[in-house]
């Protein structure tokens, strides 16, 4: 199989490595938004005692907050720098997660069907192809699992809001953080799906209030979205 990464997708995130726990920093959208994500997920497969594999891992966020909930977590990234990061920031808070530089394709070919939760959260439009990486979470999880995803739609308002709104105005975001050519519609994302014999169970729209800094679940996916998918049993 083809190598599914960007090298300088790579660079940029192992750029930021260094700020990626400061709650304040270029990762703050990230943290706003986690305990929301890290919820909805809980609510549909149950954390606690599951196995589970985050794609695209970064420095851990998602990761360690999973395995808070009673997960049996592996993180997993091709960018080396923001995995060390998260193995320092495990170690230094107890958190039970393992970690592993390997790609999702290489991993669903060692070991297919052996995780009942597969995380891969604003991940999918780093990646040259998508539609692989969707594939690679399908063959990872377990039939009757969950595979959850959440990306950015590709419409003029996600632009405006997602690249010119959080990069350049509000400086929510380091400028570049986005490609909008590589923004996915739902459209997409759930034909990717359905090609690999994944069932969609809910998609949601994430928005963003700057005022409060707060996000919240809607039915407003024009530019964050969340989708969670089944494997059938």
């Amino acid at each position: 199989m083809a190598s599914n990464v960007d090298a300088a997708e790579l660079q940029k995130f192992g750029d930021l490595a260094q700020r990626w726990w400061d709650p304040a920093g270029a990762m703050r959208p990230l943290h706003e938004m986690n305990p929301l994500r890290l919820d909805w997920i809980d609510r549909h497969a149950g954390l606690s005692g599951k196995r589970v594999v985050d794609v695209g891992c970064g420095g851990g966020i998602l990761a360690e907050s999973m395995a808070a909930r009673g997960a049996e977590v592996l993180g997993i990234d091709l960018s080396p720098k923001p995995l060390r990061v998260a193995e320092l920031h495990a170690r230094e808070s107890g958190a039970r997660v393992d970690y592993r530089e390997i790609d999702a394709e290489a991993l669903a070919a060692d070991q297919p069907g052996m995780f009942e939760v597969v995380t891969c959260m604003e991940m999918l439009e780093h990646v040259p192809d998508p539609a692989q990486t969707v594939a690679a979470c399908a063959r990872l999880v377990k039939p009757g699992g969950w595979v959850f995803v959440s990306t950015l739609n590709r419409n003029a308002k996600s632009f405006l809001l997602a690249i010119v709104g959080a990069e350049y105005v509000l400086g929510l975001l380091p400028k570049g953080t986005h490609e909008y050519e590589k923004f996915i519609r739902p459209s997409e994302l759930a034909a990717f799906a359905r090609a690999v014999g994944l069932e969609i169970a809910e998609m949601t729209g994430m928005t963003y209030n700057p005022l409060t800094r707060r996000f919240k679940l809607g039915s407003d996916a024009d530019v964050n979205y969340m989708v969670a998918l089944r494997k059938p049993a």
